[in-house]
C-alpha cells in the first residue's frame, strides 16, 4: 500500500523526504519486521484477554504428563495472533498485487480458517474432536490444487537460469549470465553439483515437448503431498509450550533469506543459483511472519498463556510449504523442516511398531512394549523425566542447525 503511495507522489512529482526508501526491499522488510512484533506484543495480550473472556480454554486431556492439567483453561486460538500481526505490515509494505503475495495470503486465510473451524467446534460446539480429520485433508488438498495450478499456470511465475559457461561481468550487467524467462517445473537439488532438477523429466518416455507440456500431472500431486504433510507436521510439533512457534521462526527466518536471494539477480548471479524474478517482495511478508510468530512466542513461552491451536499450527505448517515450493527449495523440506519430519515419523513408527508387535506378540506385549513411551516425539521426553523447556531449547538449537546446513547448500555444489 505504502509502495504505491510512493510511486503515486513520484509519478505526480511530489518528492516527500525520506518517503524514497520504500522502493528498496530491505528497508520495507525491515519495517514489516517491526512492525508484526510491535501488533504481536502490544494487541496479543488483548486477544489472549478476549479469547479468555470467551472462555476459549483448552481441553486438557489427561496423557499422565506432570503439569499437564495445570495448562487446563489456557486460551487457544491463538494462531488469530499470528495472523492479524502479518497480515496488517504485508498489506504496507508490499506491492501486493505481486503473485506470490497473493498465493501466500490465501495460503494463510485459507489453512487459517480451516484450523478456526477445528477450533471453533471443539470450544463452542463441544464436540471434543473437531474437525473430522478427512475435512481436513480436503481443505490441504484444496490448498495444494490452488498452489499448483497457480504455479503451473500462472504467466508472472518465471525463472531465469545461468548459463552453464557464464563468465564474470560488470555486476550492473548480470543479466547476460542468465538465459531467457523461462516457464518451467524446475526446483533446486541440495547438496548436489548440477542442482536443477525438472519435473518433466519424470516423464522419462515422453519426448521433452511432450514432458514439459504434461508435467502438472506430476508437479502438482506433488505440491498437494508437500502441503499436507508439511502442515501436519507443524501441527503434530505444537504439542508443549513454545515448540511449533520457536521452530517456525527459524524455519521462516531461513526462508526468508532465500527468497531474499533469489530475488536479487546481483546475489543469484554470485551464488550461481536460480534468479526468480518478482520474488524479493516475499521476503517481506517472510519476515513480517517471523516478527508476529515471535512476537506470539513471547506469550507461548513455559508456562504458556495462550496455545496457538489448529488456527496457528496449520496455518504456519501450510505457509512454510508454500513459501518452500515457490522459493523451489521444497526439497530441502526434510533438512530444514527437521523437527516437523522427526515429529511426524515418530507417531507414524509408534503406531506401526504397536500393530506388528500385537499381531505377532498379542495386545498385552504391544502395550507394554512400545517403540516410544508417547508419541509425539517431544511426549516421550517429557515421559523420561525432561521439562517442557529444556525440550523445546534442544529442540530449537536442533533447528538452528538444521538451518545453518540448508543455507550452506547455497555455495555446495
Amino acid at each position: 500500500m505504502l509502495y504505491y503511495l510512493y510511486e503515486y507522489l513520484t509519478d505526480h512529482g511530489i518528492h516527500v523526504p525520506g518517503l524514497g526508501m520504500l522502493k528498496y526491499i530491505s528497508f520495507r522488510a525491515g519495517m514489516a519486521v517491526l512492525f508484526s512484533l510491535i501488533i504481536a506484543l502490544v494487541y496479543g495480550k488483548r486477544v489472549i484477554n478476549y479469547l479468555r473472556t470467551k472462555q476459549m480454554g483448552e481441553l486438557v486431556r489427561d496423557l499422565g504428563l506432570d503439569g499437564q492439567k495445570q495448562k487446563e483453561g489456557t486460551p487457544t486460538m491463538g494462531g488469530l495472533i499470528i495472523i492479524l500481526a502479518t497480515i496488517i505490515p504485508v498489506l504496507l509494505f508490499t506491492r501486493i498485487t505481486n503473485v506470490y503475495i497473493v498465493l501466500l495470503l490465501v495460503s494463510m486465510l485459507w489453512m487459517g480458517a480451516i484450523g478456526f473451524l477445528d477450533d471453533y467446534l471443539k470450544k463452542i460446539k463441544k464436540n471434543k474432536d473437531g474437525l473430522s480429520g478427512k475435512f481436513k485433508i480436503v481443505g490441504q488438498v484444496g490448498l495444494g490444487l490452488i498452489v499448483g495450478i497457480t504455479m503451473y499456470f500462472h504467466p508472472d511465475i518465471t525463472v531465469k537460469r545461468k548459463y552453464a559457461d557464464a563468465k564474470v561481468v560488470n555486476r550492473n550487467n548480470v543479466e547476460q549470465n542468465f538465459m531467457p524467462t523461462e516457464k518451467i517445473t524446475v526446483s533446486t537439488v541440495p547438496f548436489a553439483k548440477n542442482n536443477e532438477f525438472d519435473y518433466s523429466g519424470i516423464l522419462f518416455w515422453m519426448n521433452e515437448k511432450d514432458a514439459h507440456e504434461w508435467a502438472w500431472i506430476v508437479f502438482i500431486p506433488i505440491v498437494i503431498f508437500i502441503v499436507t504433510a508439511v502442515s501436519n507436521g507443524a501441527n503434530i510439533t505444537d504439542g508443549i509450550d513454545g515448540l511449533a512457534a520457536g521452530t517456525s521462526a527459524i524455519i521462516l527466518l531461513t526462508l526468508a533469506l532465500f527468497a531474499y536471494l533469489s530475488g536479487n539477480i546481483i546475489f543469484a548471479d554470485y551464488l550461481n543459483i536460480m534468479f526468480l524474478p518478482n520474488m524479493g517482495e516475499t521476503t517481506i511478508f517472510a519476515v513480517a511472519m517471523v516478527g508476529a510468530v515471535i512476537g506470539f512466542f513471547w506469550y507461548n513461552t513455559y508456562p504458556a498463556q495462550v496455545f496457538m491451536g489448529d488456527t496457528g499450527s496449520l496455518m504456519l505448517g501450510g505457509v512454510i510449504a508454500v513459501l518452500a515450493i515457490i522459493l523451489r527449495k521444497e526439497l530441502l523440506i526434510p533438512v530444514l523442516c527437521g523437527i516437523f519430519l522427526i515429529e511426524n515419523l515418530s507417531v507414524m513408527l509408534q503406531v506401526i511398531v504397536f500393530k506388528y508387535r500385537k499381531k505377532k506378540y498379542g495386545l498385552e506385549y504391544a502395550q507394554n512394549n512400545r517403540l516410544f513411551k508417547m508419541s509425539p516425539l517431544h511426549h516421550h521426553y517429557q515421559k523420561e523425566g525432561f521439562h517442557e523447556s529444556k525440550i523445546v531449547n534442544r529442540m530449537i538449537i536442533i533447528g538452528v542447525i538444521l538451518a545453518i546446513v540448508c543455507l550452506i547448500t547455497l555455495k555446495m555444489r
